[in-house]
């Protein structure tokens, strides 16, 4: 960007202002003298196993920036934290929004006296949320500008001309018009807003649950800041950034200005433990904790470590190869029980995959011989295996591409996708002609030419583990592989970009939805979520009919059938998922996991008296 621009001015002088050192340094404007009254500040400490890439809810995609963003912005709606099954509630909304009979129409009124953190941008003033704010935040999801990762869903969903108006203005080459008026997206007044889409879409109200996705931004703020709004966010929610070294520390502080919320949640029924924690904190004003220490620790062994130095109050998903010291048979161990500590386990409603490139020459296309050399591919991993060496137990072989905790998953379903047999394998490629023609102990492809699989993988121990599964399971049907390393947030960049050939990664749900595993397959999401670039016309033709119906019988075997046509191409080959455990040390209050629910640290409290208790006593 030009250093003469008006963004770069008004940025220089918030920067000269000690609003934000650039580069991901500390932020001293926003670093708060610790909380007067009760003594030491509440601190949670807890670890990622990757970097964070971007504060911007319009430019990331993975999950643990939607874990830090989902904090600082508000949604509209929330899920309420200890229900189950999963449910909705208001969250800066007055009510539950007006759904029109036909689930095209939706009407949000924002609750009035909500205001966003204090920043320099405001220039003294509070600034109240407004509808408006919701209505500019969800447009910029539709600049090309921001490489929005999430718009396949608003596009999908069919706002009324904003996909028009998006492909009008990059025809035209100009900026994205933020002030054209929209026949889908309009503000009613101050507080109030409407959404009309051109198809119906009975489950689009779980996208306004998700502060990193819908979250409201201040339009002043991003034209302040531009490029860089992504190291600079300031939301509505509970927390805000108080300090950023990029890629090892995080630190949120708590929200000053934050609106009066109480803790008011209903535990399922038959659950004693939560029922006792509702009963403990219902009333008690939210957020509990002063700040949450988020640490980057690439390394299983150092991140487990500091938890039991008592160096993190959480050990999140505790890393799969400590699971027989820290829970033997998924309970427990006795030494770690004795301390005081606690476990919380939990299935994800995720899938763990391995993605072929359908448009690159090898290992893409429709063709038979394509599908046949993926699917000989996929037999030949031994999911069995991975799960007992690398995920020790913790994990469930994949069926399809749909994921438990989401409506549409059918536990009884099996597919060979979780097949294993070299011997198949082997009879498919030589079926095809992928067979060794010079003798040197290597298939070739049927036209001669090398094959030689590249899949990309990061430098961390986990990583390393899985790739070698991967080299002995091609190793033994004769396919050469190769792995080609860079940091989780490079290969990200690459796959979206369609620069790899092969890779492996983790898709979470964020609503209780299974529709958001079949968008994996859906052609327009290449680039988005479809990493794979899948695009099958049948297969786009029962996703956008599922997406259109009620939850009923008839949606679910829309669905099956989608995921039988995944399942049969391979542009994924599914491999588990995943199941974690939490380990909290004793002085952790009210901890629980809601997988739908990313900011879970504004409902948990830490018992300083027993912490330092605990800390004197080691001393």
């Amino acid at each position: 960007m030009d250093d003469s621009s008006p963004d770069s001015v008004q940025r220089r002088a918030l920067l000269a202002a000690g609003a934000l050192a650039l580069g991901g340094q500390a932020l001293p404007a926003l670093a708060a003298a610790a909380p007067q009254g009760a003594g030491a500040p509440k601190v949670l400490r807890y670890a990622f196993p990757i970097a964070e890439t971007s504060f911007d809810p319009a430019q990331i995609t993975d999950l643990y920036s939607r874990t830090i963003v989902a904090g600082i912005f508000d949604a509209p709606l929330e899920y309420e934290f200890l229900a189950r099954p999963a449910r909705l509630r208001p969250n800066t909304a007055a009510a539950m929004p007006e759904v029109a009979p036909d689930f095209r129409t939706f009407t949000f009124r924002i609750r009035p006296g909500i205001h966003f953190a204090d920043d320099p941008v405001f220039k003294g003033a509070r600034r109240e949320l407004t509808a408006a704010d919701y209505v500019y935040s969800i447009k910029r999801h539709y600049d090309p500008r921001w490489k929005s990762g999430g718009l396949y869903v608003l596009e999908n969903a069919k706002i009324l001309g904003l996909s028009e108006l998006r492909r009008r203005l990059l025809d035209a080459r100009r900026p994205f018009d933020y002030d054209a008026p929209v026949e889908g997206l309009r503000v009613l007044d101050r507080y109030t807003f409407e959404i009309r889409l051109g198809t119906p879409s009975p489950r689009f109200l779980y996208n306004f649950a998700d502060g990193s996705f819908t979250g409201a931004l201040a339009r002043e703020v991003v034209e302040a800041w531009g490029d860089h709004v992504g190291e600079h966010p300031v939301g509505t929610g509970p927390y805000r950034l108080k300090d950023w070294k990029r890629s090892s520390r995080i630190v949120l502080a708590k929200n000053p200005g934050y609106r009066e919320v109480r803790y008011a949640e209903q535990p399922p029924a038959g659950d004693a433990r939560l029922a006792g924690v509702a009963a403990q904190f219902n009333g008690r004003r939210l957020p509990f904790v002063d700040e949450v220490v988020i640490s980057v620790i690439e390394e299983p062994q150092p991140r487990w470590l500091s938890f039991l130095n008592e160096e993190q109050d959480i050990a999140e998903n505790v890393p799969a190869e400590f699971a027989p010291v820290a829970f033997p048979n998924n309970r427990l161990a006795p030494n770690l029980a004795k301390k005081g500590i606690r476990m919380v386990r939990y299935p994800r409603a995720d899938v763990a995959v391995s993605y072929f490139a359908m448009e690159h020459p090898l290992v893409g296309g429709y063709t038979p011989a394509k599908v046949a050399l993926r699917r000989a591919i996929a037999l030949a991993v031994d999911v069995e295996r991975e799960i007992r060496l690398v995920r020790r137990g913790q994990a469930i072989p994949g069926q399809g591409p749909l994921a438990p905790e989401t409506w549409g998953y059918d536990p009884k379903f099996k597919s060979e996708m979780s097949d294993f047999s070299r011997a198949r394998a082997k009879a498919l490629l030589d079926l095809y002609g992928y067979v060794d023609r010079n003798g040197d102990g290597w298939r070739e492809q049927p036209d001669g030419a090398p094959l030689v699989l590249e899949y990309a993988t990061s430098p961390d121990q986990a990583s390393r583990q899985l790739i070698e599964q991967w080299k002995q399971n091609m190793d033994a049907i004769g396919i050469r592989i190769e792995f080609k390393t860079a940091k989780w947030p490079e290969n990200l960049k690459a796959s979206r970009a369609g620069k790899l050939m092969m890779w492996g990664v983790g898709w979470s749900a964020g609503a209780p939805d299974a529709d958001t595993f079949l968008a994996l397959g859906y052609g327009p999401n290449k680039g988005q979520a479809n990493h794979a670039r899948f695009d099958l016309p049948a297969f786009n033709a029962l996703y956008e009919r599922q997406r259109e119906m009620a939850d009923t019988p008839e949606r679910q075997a829309v669905m099956t059938e989608a995921a039988k046509l995944m399942i049969a191409y391979m542009p994924y080959k599914i491999h588990v998922h995943r199941v974690f455990t939490d380990l909290t040390q004793p002085w952790v209050l009210g901890y629980h996991r809601n997988i739908f629910v990313r900011e879970f640290w504004k409902y948990i409290d830490i018992d300083l008296a027993g912490r330092e208790q605990r800390g004197a006593a080691a001393a």
